[in-house]
């Protein structure tokens, strides 16, 4: 028989096993941990004055945009303008419409084969602070630059702070560990990638050591199009909310308490609660379809991605609005 005290060591050991085999499950079945209660949902609401229309819609009669014009012109007759390096009409995911002769047209692009191009690629090596430095390098500050060199060294400086620590970068901007020279008239006038450029860049107090190496890259060949839509404005702005607008939220369907989270997230700083939410807070969350935040875990779940900006239509006017998750306050 073993003694009291050891029959209270099993006893205590299997009440601890029991207790975090309850919480990892409940922890499974609700989906959330101990750590929502340590971060907050922040939800901003900024609002967008006027139509979308006026926001995406070019009118080609009244803004001169040479080489777009020149796409649009080409795709309007039937001809192939093709672009590598970059979208026609610098297309993104959200639409491009412009109004000409009366139309309105949707300007997009479509891929249509690969090419293979040589550009130079800019990085910078951290060489020291020039105040701690006994022998400052002969070097050109960045302020002397031509402003794609400036633009590059810019980009070059963030992937070189990032480089070897914790913290973020901007790859959108920064490829291959620095900066990608695709403009040729940038590549023929830059002061950093010719033979006798220089060796060393100065900027923001740093001394920099210039890398520049010629790399190849594989690329989508794009081909504008142009689609005719509509000579109606009003259908315009009915096509454009169909393609963006995220939610529709009607101040009267919503209690005084939801209303009053919508008031406080246009306020600087937006509105933030810890989970549990409060019930006006999951009212605004349903609303706004972002069911996420509140049925499973938003950070791992596929195809969610916290912190993107989305449009919502509230009480007949727009409004921009963004959810982050932050640490709570102690």
């Amino acid at each position: 028989m073993p003694s009291n005290a050891s029959r209270r060591t099993i006893l205590a050991a299997c009440t601890a096993i029991a207790t975090s085999t309850v919480g990892g499950c409940l922890e499974a079945l609700t989906g959330r941990s101990e750590s929502d209660s340590l971060r907050k949902l922040t939800l901003r609401l900024s609002h967008r004055d006027g139509s979308l229309r006026e926001r995406h819609v070019v009118d080609l009669d009244e803004t001169r945009i040479p080489w777009d014009e020149a796409a649009f012109a080409a795709a309007l007759d039937g001809e192939s303008y093709t672009t590598t390096t970059r979208k026609p009409f610098f297309a993104s995911d959200r639409p491009k419409y412009v109004k000409h002769d009366g139309t309105y047209y949707e300007l997009g692009s479509v891929v249509v084969n690969e090419a293979t191009h040589v550009h130079p690629v800019l990085r910078l090596e951290t060489v020291g602070r020039t105040s701690e430095m006994n022998s400052v390098p002969d070097h050109v500050s960045r302020s002397e630059l031509p402003e794609e060199d400036r633009q590059a060294v810019h980009v070059a400086y963030m992937a070189a702070r990032a480089r070897g620590n914790e913290g973020g970068v901007p790859w959108g901007l920064v490829e291959r560990g620095g900066y990608v020279y695709r403009n040729e008239d940038a590549v023929e006038n830059s002061r950093l990638l010719g033979d006798s450029g220089p060796s060393h860049v100065e900027y923001r107090d740093r001394i920099y050591a210039v890398e520049v190496t010629r790399e190849e890259f594989r690329e989508p060949v794009y081909r504008a199009t142009v689609e005719p839509v509509t000579e109606n404005e009003t259908a315009v702005e009915t096509i454009l909310r169909a393609r963006l607008v995220d939610a529709y939220v009607d101040r009267g369907d919503l209690s005084a308490e939801a209303q009053s989270v919508l008031r406080k997230a246009r306020r600087d700083g937006g509105y933030a609660e810890s989970h549990p939410y409060s019930a006006a807070f999951e009212t605004v969350l349903r609303e706004l379809d972002r069911r996420a935040y509140l049925d499973g875990n938003v950070e791992s779940d596929a195809g969610v991605a916290p912190n993107e900006r989305r449009l919502v239509r509230y009480d007949g006017r727009y409004f921009d609005y963004r959810l982050e998750f932050g640490e709570a306050d102690a």
